[in-house]
């Protein structure tokens, strides 16, 4: 039977309880991060806990108070261990914890959780996955979005729409016809050996493997362009793909009945897949987990930042 981390200790996972006055359970007032771990180092674990971090101030969470990134990242090494689990998929949540009389102060609830790892399938990076268009919107205004909170119902249910359909993802758009995102991703246009992606003050998800790209394309010299993008950009894109860092990166081949480029895998796509998987595992032999976490802070998640 497997372990959680809740709160302050680790726990089997049928032992897990939180309390029914937690704000999270009644009102969606959380975060989390879904995280990867590869060679049983977290990829990334710094750009995770500093979007955290980031979002929790920003939305008045408060978490530091009571856990800081060193208390974090030492739990979900123990969590780890106690799954033995190398190749893992986790996911850390933090709500406002328990409604409280309001002289009392309100401490968050803390959940990590491991399993095992389980890949999308190979035939979705040889040929190509559907998409289709999500009949959502996101409300610019919306103080929520560009923060991944524990609010993910309309997501779900998008998602939800989009497999009924035999797609993988919905792409979403803003109430005034830009392009946003995936439900769970972040989405990247290719254009005469060029990269496209929407701003972040869009608003959207500042997402880690999004951040990875930039950086191998930094690093490579690859021109990307953060800019408004529409639907007549996605339909004249030469190749589309999707990020996150459980699927990495993934290969748009068709927008509905709209095929991209040819139909299949691009260049440009199947350079980035290589170069990706080539940056995990450096990351992942090289760095050991508790030396990313530093007292510094970094501007990961500024809208402002094109990272």
């Amino acid at each position: 039977m497997g372990k959680i981390f809740l709160n302050d200790k680790l726990v089997d996972i049928d032992k897990g309880y939180i309390s029914v006055t937690d704000s999270g359970f009644l009102y969606g007032a959380g975060l989390f991060e879904t995280m990867r771990a590869n060679n049983g180092v977290v990829f990334s674990l710094k750009d995770h806990l500093d979007r955290l971090f980031f979002s929790a101030a920003s939305l008045s969470i408060s978490v530091e108070n009571s856990y800081n990134k060193k208390y974090i990242t030492d739990a979900i090494n123990k969590l780890l261990k106690a799954n033995k689990l190398t190749e893992a998929r986790l996911r850390l949540t933090v709500t406002s914890g328990p409604m409280t009389q309001e002289d009392e102060q309100q401490k968050p609830t803390l959940l990590i959780t491991a399993t095992k790892l389980t890949p999308y399938p190979d035939e979705y990076y040889r040929n190509g996955v559907l998409v289709v268009l999500s009949p959502f919107r996101q409300n610019i205004a919306e103080p929520t979005y560009g923060h991944k909170t524990t609010s993910y119902f309309s997501r779900m249910l998008a998602l939800k729409w989009a497999h009924q359909k035999r797609a993988a993802e919905a792409l979403w758009f803003t109430v005034d016809n830009r392009l946003a995102e995936g439900c769970i991703s972040n989405v990247f246009l290719v254009k005469d050996s060029a990269l496209y992606t929407p701003f972040i003050r869009t608003p959207i998800l500042a997402g880690v493997a999004r951040k990875t790209v930039f950086q191998i394309a930094f690093r490579d010299s690859i021109k990307l362009v953060e800019k408004d993008l529409y639907i007549d950009d996605v339909l004249a894109a030469d190749e589309i793909f999707l990020t996150n860092v459980i699927m990495q990166i993934l290969p748009i081949s068709r927008v509905e009945k709209h095929d991209v480029g040819d139909g299949k895998p691009g260049p440009m796509t199947k350079k980035l897949q290589e170069k990706f998987e080539e940056f995990i595992k450096n990351e992942c032999q090289s760095v050991k987990s508790e030396a990313r976490i530093s007292k510094s802070e970094t501007n990961f998640n500024d809208k402002n930042s094109k990272l």
